[in-house]
């Protein structure tokens, strides 16, 4: 058993992609037109960190109530962790793709952390390894 995808409510496919693609490293799985449960055009987007098995599917808002949920779908918490086995070169990618981080990164038992936000403005943590002992 395992997690196959978990879903992100963005405003666009296109930027979302780049974010996810260009600003973090994930790859592009897949990228196909589908409908909507009442026939409408939309797209199925699915970006996966490499080497990852569980799928991020990009979800452009569809109508008010999913166009508030942009942002919020863990009303403000952490919701998503992004763990990689070389916190620096990670987080440099991201700063030069402009993205925004809460905090300065900060060692703790579990790693090393510091939180962003998507490009829907969800909040992450970035975990890189516990630092070794010398």
């Amino acid at each position: 058993m395992h997690l196959e995808s978990v879903a992100i409510i963005v405003q666009d496919y296109d930027s979302a992609i780049e974010f996810f693609v260009g600003a973090l490293g994930f790859d592009l799985i897949e990228d196909s037109p589908s409908l909507t449960n009442d026939g409408r055009l939309k797209r199925w987007v699915i970006v996966r960190p490499p080497g990852g098995t569980t799928g991020v599917l990009l979800a452009q808002a569809d109508g008010p109530q999913q166009s508030a949920a942009v942002g919020a779908q863990a009303a403000g918490r952490v919701g998503f962790f992004l763990r990689v086995d070389d916190f620096d070169a990670s987080y440099q990618r991201m700063v030069e793709h402009g993205v925004q981080f809460t905090s300065e990164p900060r060692s703790e038992p579990y790693g090393t952390v510091v939180v962003f936000l998507d490009i829907a403005g969800n909040p992450w943590d970035l975990l890189g390894p516990v630092a070794a002992i010398t």
